[in-house]
This record gives structure tokens, C-alpha cells and sequence, in this order.
């Protein structure tokens, strides 16, 4: 390469990224609510990843950016005081969340962030403050995620336990006070012990967050010292005396609740309609971002269920009691980022005010956490910033309507216009015609050295081994039948390890792992099948579908044909299949079952 291009190349690529850092920016005469107060008209001055002016007056700096506020609303950048970060950590700056507080990931996934936050190589990113592995109790909540994590009995134990915490990164503590329901108890940390986690956690200058669920653990986490409550609790609504008692002792105790609303209404059955109704927000998630918003835990509507937690808000934010905005994101009915502009409207609902609601997702998590350089439109904090159409202090839905965000400095549209552009591409009728398929539909050909098929990858062990778990699998082809067709005979065994443990038999239709095929050519699967007499699953899975979606079918002493319609797999993009699994499990024990003549038909 001659040395006159090189140079031009390099500074080129320096031009990715080096340049933001020099750049000015001016937010004119904008309303600004600076995470305490809202300010009818001010102009802000932004240079690199810092907030130079907050009431900006005089003449732009030359060269500056200017972004005219006029009609617009300018805020911190927002902060979601409770998630489960361990995937599209880019996603939540589509929607102005440049800040997460996890309560619980795994310890490598903390140290990564942690590393490329402290080497400011997360620009794209929103920031993540962990907790990295939750304190919990042998078998207690937090245990059934497939991932080993070490556990506590003992209150003696508890300062080596957090200072083992501490070491591997965890910004705070996070305690687990979950006796789960009547008809699903969960073994949980008796007291002495969450008393001992919390004064273990202070005495190294950590927050101890306690994650309650029922008014009962929730006072005796506040008793025990918590510094904050994760989670409010579903039922109906509280006595005088219960409420008036709650509210007295979170005050007397200086403690922040994380009420989580976003996933209280998924226990009740309800779904973040305004999310799922809103075009503008949509186009920014793909299909697998999109479908945890479309299931929730609660199988029924029970809006009763989230009467007490709208009554305690109520009550707390009269009583002053810091409320964070927290989305329990990761689980079913959320998603990163876009859950928030939900949470702050249920917030809205429940009683506080517009400015109170964007306060607990700005100044009051920052106040909490103890993060100083956040939260705040003030001179030296973070330039990151949230630029919205209309007067969000007087109506919270004006957060749906985002003109610009600004993480470190660096602005968030072209991040947007992307993940708008790959959002449109994915959901565009499709214009290719389905993968061919052979005449007889036949996808299965077993021969004594090879399991073969007419095209993708082929089949092979299906296993839950990368999800942790200890599952195992044995295939070998039998003596061909009368038909002239090989049996394969599938032999496994399903251990613990893995929450919801698996092991059988796949089929990859694409030419490498996991890629898509277009199967739209199909509108059955049928295969032949026999076996111990257990009950076996078809999982499908698509683009788009991080959960497998199953029928079930029994493997009979005698050889029988099964036949599944496509249509059967609700959910599955049948245009973009990227696994069909023949599996045992989620119950333990052993499984064998033989297989034959597997034919994807248009039936």
C-alpha cells in the first residue's frame, strides 16, 4: 500500500470515531428538565462526552452542532434501575435508556461489560452497573436458570460470601427474599442470614438490594437495614393499617423502592399494549425482540392483582419515598429500553406526575446507586441526553416520540436508522421462491455410516450441553425395515443441570448451524415412530425465536405415524427455520424411541 493512501485510510477510519469526541453540540432553546426541574426554555451546551453549559446564552461556538429544541423536550439520558442484561446491550439506546442497573447476570457477562466500561469502548452501549450473582439460598429463586451460581445458608458465612462477590466485579449487592406461592413454595434465606448479607455489604461500602415479593418479606427486608427493595408485590388492595405501616417504615428507613411495574402487569396477564400499538417504537425490534412483548407470565388477565402495587406507589410517592423506574427487563412481557417509556406511563397511572415519573428514571437512580456523573443536566456530567417532540413534563407519552439521543457524547440516530432498516428488511414480503423439496417430502436418509438428507446441514445430537446442562444423547441406525428404510434409534438421557433440560434428535435445514432455510413449501411434518411409551417434543425454531416452539407426540410400543401441521407451531416463521428437534425431557430420567421416514409434505 503506497504511504500517501495509507495515511488517508487511517485518518478515515480515525474519523469513525475519534472525531465525536471533539464535537460541540447546542440543544437551543429547548425545555429542559434537568432531572429535578423542568425549565420552560434553555439551551445546552455539549462538547465531547461531557455537558459544558447546562443554560447555555450568547452565540453558538463556532462550529458547533446545532439542534433546535424548539417545541421539543431535553432530558437526561434515562436509567432502568432493574434489569437482567446479558443480550442486545445496543437496544436500549434506540430508546433513550443509556444506563442499566442489572440485578443479576452471569459473572463473566459483568466483567465484560465492567472491562469495556472502564476502557470506554461501549459507545454503542448502554452502560450497565451489576450486581452480577444474586444471594440466594440452595434451590432458592435465582438457581433454576441452568447456570450454577454458589448459594448461602449461613448468616457466619456471609462477609467471605459478599467479599467473594465484590471481587468478581459486582457493583452492589443483591439478597433474594423469595418464598414463592402456595402452590409453588421456594426454599429462600432465612433472616439472621439477610441481616448478616446486608451488614457484610455495608461494612464494604456496598448497597444491599433486597428482591421481595409479598408485603411480608418486603418489611422484614426494610427491618433487616436494605438500603432498596426490588419488586412490589401482586394482590389485591392493602388495609388502611397495612398501608399507613408499609409506607411509615420504608421513610423511617431511608430505603428505595424499585416497584417494577412492567413485570407485575405480565404476573397479572397484561401486556404493554402501548408499546405493542405504537409503529414508531415497533419498527425499532426485531421479531425476537418483539415476542417477549407478546407473552406474559399471568396465562389470564387479573388486573386485581396490580391493585396493591398502583396503591403503594401512590402512597409512597406522597410520603416521598424514592421510587426508581425498574422494568425487571429479560423477562417474559418486557424489553430492554422500550419497556421503560411503558413503566414511566404505569408509573403516571398510578399517581405520580410526569416530572416525578422522568425524575425516577433520571436523578433518583442515580442518587441510589451513587452514580455522580449521571442522572443530571448539569455541567461535567455525561452528555447523555434524550431529545423528545412535545412537552414531556405535562404528557409522559411524548417519550414515544424520540428526535435524538446522545450516549457519551455521540448521537444514537444512525444506530436508529439501521436497526429501522434491518427491522423493515426482516418484516418485507418475502420475494424468493421456497426451498425446493424432494418429490416423496422424505428429509430423513439413514444409512449405516451417515445420517444423510436431501439437503441443509443434516441431523445430529440435540443436546442442552451450552445452556449448562448434563444431558446426554446416543444415535445409531438400525437394520433396515421393510420399506427399505433405516430406524434411527435415539437413546437419552436427561439429567439436571440445565433449567429445563433436553436431549434427542435435530434437523438443520440450512447449510450451516443455525441458518435459516425457507420451508414455506411445507405444511406438515410427518414421521414415523416408536418407542418406551413416553411423551416425546417436536421443537421448531425460526429466526427471530430464541424459545422452541412444541408439539408433543408419544412414542407407542408399535411403530405409528404421527403427522403435525404446520400451523400447530404458533409463532414459527416457517420461511426462516432454522431447527426441527425430535426431544426428551424437561423430566429427568431416561428415554429411547426410534424414528423413520421423516417427510416435510404440502398437505
Amino acid at each position: 500500500m503506497k504511504p500517501v493512501l495509507s495515511k488517508v485510510l487511517f485518518v478515515c477510519g480515525l474519523g469513525l470515531t475519534i472525531p465525536a469526541l471533539a464535537d460541540t453540540w447546542l440543544i437551543r432553546d429547548a425545555r429542559v428538565f434537568d432531572g429535578e426541574q423542568m425549565h420552560a426554555k434553555r439551551s445546552v451546551l455539549v462538547k465531547g462526552d461531557k455537558i459544558v453549559d447546562a443554560d447555555f446564552r450568547g452565540r453558538a461556538p463556532a462550529g458547533a452542532r446545532i439542534v433546535e429544541g424548539a417545541g421539543r423536550t431535553l432530558m437526561p439520558g434515562l436509567i432502568d434501575a432493574h434489569v437482567h442484561a446479558y443480550r442486545f446491550l445496543d437496544l436500549p439506546l434506540m430508546f433513550g435508556v443509556t444506563t442499566q442497573i442489572d440485578m443479576f447476570t452471569a459473572v463473566a457477562t459483568m466483567q465484560q461489560m465492567n472491562q469495556k466500561m472502564r476502557s470506554n469502548d461501549n459507545r454503542g452501549e448502554a452502560d450497565v452497573y451489576s450486581s452480577g450473582t444474586l444471594i440466594t439460598a440452595p434451590g432458592g429463586h435465582g438457581t433454576e436458570y441452568g447456570m450454577a451460581i454458589p448459594t448461602l445458608t449461613r448468616p457466619e458465612d456471609a462477609q467471605a460470601f459478599v467479599d467473594a462477590r465484590i471481587a468478581e466485579g459486582s457493583n452492589f449487592i443483591k439478597i433474594v427474599m423469595e418464598e414463592g406461592s402456595p402452590a409453588h413454595p421456594m426454599k429462600t434465606l432465612d433472616l439472621p442470614t439477610v441481616k448478616a448479607v446486608i451488614t457484610a455489604a455495608h461494612a464494604r461500602g456496598k448497597l444491599a438490594v433486597v428482591h421481595i415479593s409479598s408485603l411480608a418479606s418486603a418489611s422484614a427486608a426494610l427491618e433487616a437495614g436494605a438500603d432498596g427493595l426490588a419488586h412490589l408485590f401482586e394482590r389485591g388492595r392493602l388495609s388502611d393499617q397495612e398501608l399507613a405501616a408499609f409506607v411509615k417504615l420504608a421513610r423511617q428507613k431511608h430505603a428505595f423502592i424499585v416497584p417494577t411495574m412492567s413485570v407485575l402487569e405480565s404476573v397479572a396477564g397484561l401486556r404493554e399494549e402501548d408499546v405493542l400499538g405504537d409503529a414508531g417504537l415497533t419498527g425499532l425490534l426485531n421479531k425476537e425482540q418483539t415476542a417477549p412483548l407478546k407473552v406474559t407470565y399471568g396465562k389470564q388477565a387479573n388486573p386485581v392483582l396490580m391493585e396493591a402495587p398502583r396503591q403503594v406507589v401512590a402512597a409512597l410517592n406522597k410520603a416521598r419515598v424514592p421510587l426508581l423506574a425498574g422494568t425487571d427487563a429479560g423477562n417474559s412481557g418486557t424489553q430492554y429500553g422500550v419497556s421503560l417509556l411503558h413503566e414511566l406511563s404505569s408509573l403516571v397511572q398510578a399517581g405520580l406526575t410526569p416530572p416525578q415519573a422522568l425524575a425516577s428514571a433520571t436523578s433518583a437512580p442515580a442518587r441510589a446507586f451513587k452514580l455522580a456523573d449521571r442522572g443530571r443536566i448539569a455541567k461535567g456530567y455525561k452528555a447523555n441526553l434524550l431529545l423528545v417532540q412535545g412537552d414531556a413534563g405535562s404528557d409522559i407519552g411524548a417519550l414515544h416520540n424520540i428526535v435524538e439521543v446522545w450516549k457519551d457524547g455521540d448521537a444514537v440516530s444512525p444506530l436508529r436508522k439501521a436497526q429501522q432498516e434491518k427491522v423493515a428488511a426482516e418484516l418485507a414480503p418475502r420475494t424468493q421462491q421456497p426451498l425446493a423439496l424432494p418429490a416423496d417430502g422424505r428429509i430423513s436418509q439413514f444409512t449405516a455410516d451417515k445420517l444423510a438428507s436431501p439437503f441443509g446441514l443434516g441431523w445430529g445430537p440435540s443436546v442442552d450441553k451450552f445452556m449448562g446442562g448434563q444431558s446426554s444423547v446416543e444415535l445409531k441406525v438400525q437394520d433396515a425395515g421393510a420399506d427399505g428404510q433405516r430406524p434411527l434409534a435415539v437413546n437419552a438421557k436427561v439429567a439436571q443441570g440445565f433449567a429445563y433440560p433436553w436431549a434427542g434428535l435435530a434437523f438443520m435445514p440450512g447449510a450451516q448451524p443455525m441458518q435459516p432455510a425457507d420451508l414455506r413449501g411445507a405444511k406438515v411434518l410427518r414421521f414415523r415412530v416408536k418407542g418406551d411409551g413416553r411423551r416425546y417434543n417436536v421443537a421448531v425454531m425460526s429466526t427471530g425465536v430464541s424459545i422452541p416452539v412444541n408439539q408433543s407426540f408419544q412414542a407407542s410400543e408399535q411403530w405409528q405415524e404421527v403427522v403435525l401441521p404446520f400451523d400447530g407451531f404458533k409463532g414459527i416463521d416457517f420461511g426462516a427455520v432454522t431447527m426441527i428437534a425430535f426431544n426428551a425431557g424437561p423430566e429427568l430420567g431416561e428415554y429411547s424411541f426410534q424414528i423413520a421416514d421423516v417427510r416435510l409434505l404440502n398437505e
